[in-house]
């Protein structure tokens, strides 16, 4: 054992979007903090190989499809030439970049860094093995649980095939195979289904479900699935892979259900797309007081305190929603804790964005849940057809809509499906946090013409006074 470190006042395990946030604030409020993770630098997955180079392909996915979508416009490019090397280069340099910047961003904290991996020898102790296979013991006040979560695989999938992808291979570029299919109509894998379709892949996607996207609401699915139908081979729904048989040239899948018109097809990559698994195990958290649940997430409080008082979890391996911006929130909450702040993770909306085009956004109640819960509301829409900006784009087949409580006008909800609406659900996330009521996005002024003004005229319409739409007039 070294005696290098034999102790700091907060272990984070995991250098991700919740533990690197956390181990950064803990710092600036003055506390000694330690991070134990198998990278060189903070980032996680969703740095390495998952948000970040992900939205970097899809930013090339994105230019290639307006530039074929110009067409419309009268104005043709020709076939865009992929020069394969250079654009994994782009999205490997943009993963570097941000990466050294974390590093130095730690460093400047004076947060000891060790790269290796954490397990619990009890309630206050951690044995670490390092890369370099130096083993060394870390005592600790406070310790926090940020080891993410990992692609789930399908029991009796060959996943050691070569031509056997998962979101985080995917990623990779190995090459821009001719056929592909996408086993999982979520969110990851229509993503990376659109990357591929962009760059000449001709890809099928199979759900077992009767919809993609089942997180979202029905309504802004529909528009996603008409729009992405003429860029896939096919979308096959209620229907699941049976079988999968590895050839020379690939992979040869056997469906079953209602989708399946073939029941065999041969693909030359498979990537499968089904979820994520908590990283919960080989933590040594057997050792502790720290309790997991039956799906393998650990259990916390509103402080995100888990049944031993001084230990933490945060991010994918706590809970649902998946989300970085999430670990993020209650990474910083965690720290506050420790520092001694009343505070709690008691957010009203977390947003959820799928970066598909068009891509589709939501926060707070939608109205799926609202149905489920037999909640009332009242839902007002905005087509896209009636903007402006829209209209410019020729992107008319966005919505923007509102989930208001009929009884006091506030906004509870916000779904949006259009080019952009990443970034416009901040301003639902932000009146939701707020307590605002639809009459304060109908009176706040927008630009014009933008599309954010898809808020303002949802509000509008609620109200039966929306300049753009006619609807009968609501007593306020």
């Amino acid at each position: 054992m070294s005696d290098l470190k034999t102790k700091t006042q907060v272990a984070i395990i995991g250098a991700g979007p919740g533990g690197y946030p956390a181990a950064f604030l803990a710092a600036d409020l003055g506390l000694e903090v330690t991070i134990i993770d198998p990278e060189d630098n903070p980032g996680g997955v969703c740095l390495y190989r998952g948000c970040i180079p992900s939205k970097a392909l899809l930013h090339s996915a994105k230019v290639i499809s307006e530039a074929e979508h110009l067409k419309n416009l009268g104005i043709t490019f020709s076939k865009p030439k992929i020069d394969l090397d250079k654009l994994r280069d782009w999205k490997n340099n943009v993963v570097e970049k941000l990466v050294g910047g974390l590093g130095i961003l730690s460093r400047q904290r004076k947060i000891t860094y060790i790269q290796g991996r954490a397990k619990f020898v009890d309630s206050e102790t951690l044995e670490i093995k390092k890369t370099d296979g130096e083993v060394i013991e870390l005592k600790f006040e406070h310790a926090v649980i940020a080891t993410g979560s990992r692609p789930a695989q399908i029991p009796g999938f060959p996943n050691d095939s070569p031509h056997l992808l998962n979101s985080t291979s995917a990623l990779d570029l190995p090459g821009i195979p001719k056929t592909m299919l996408v086993v999982g109509g979520g969110y990851i894998g229509l993503e990376l289904g659109t990357v591929y379709a962009a760059l000449g892949t001709k890809v099928s996607v199979v759900e077992m479900t009767s919809g993609l996207m089942q997180g979202a609401d029905r309504d802004l699915v529909r528009v996603l699935q008409k729009s992405s139908e003429p860029i896939y081979e096919a979308i096959l729904l209620d229907t699941k892979v049976v079988e999968i048989e590895e050839t020379k040239k690939g992979i040869k899948v056997t469906f079953e259900g209602e989708g399946a018109e073939e029941k065999e097809l041969n693909f030359d990559k498979v990537l499968v797309s089904v979820g994520r698994k908590p990283n919960s195990e080989n933590l040594g958290l057997e050792n502790t007081k720290v309790e997991i649940d039956s799906k393998g997430f650990i259990t916390i409080d509103a402080q995100r305190r888990t049944a031993d008082r001084n230990i933490f979890a945060i991010g994918d391996v706590a809970g649902e929603p998946m989300l970085a911006h999430k670990a993020t929130h209650e990474g910083r909450t965690v720290a506050e804790v420790i520092a001694g702040r009343d505070v709690a993770f008691e957010p009203n909306a977390i947003p959820a964005v799928v970066f598909t085009d068009p891509e589709i956004a939501w926060c707070g109640l939608t109205e799926t849940e609202a149905k489920e819960k037999k909640i009332n509301i009242k839902v007002a829409r905005f087509p896209w057809g009636a903007s402006g900006r829209a209209t410019t784009l020729d992107r008319n087949d966005g919505v923007t809509k509102l989930i208001i409580d009929p009884e006091t006008d506030r906004v509870l909800g916000m779904g949006i499906v259009g080019p952009g609406a990443g970034e416009l659900i901040a301003e639902g996330v932000l009146a939701i946090e707020m307590g605002a009521l639809a009459s304060d996005l109908e009176l706040t002024i927008h630009a014009h013409p933008t599309l954010s003004e898809t808020v303002m005229e949802s509000a509008e319409v609620y109200y039966g006074l929306s300049t753009h739409m006619y609807k009968p007039k609501r007593d306020r």
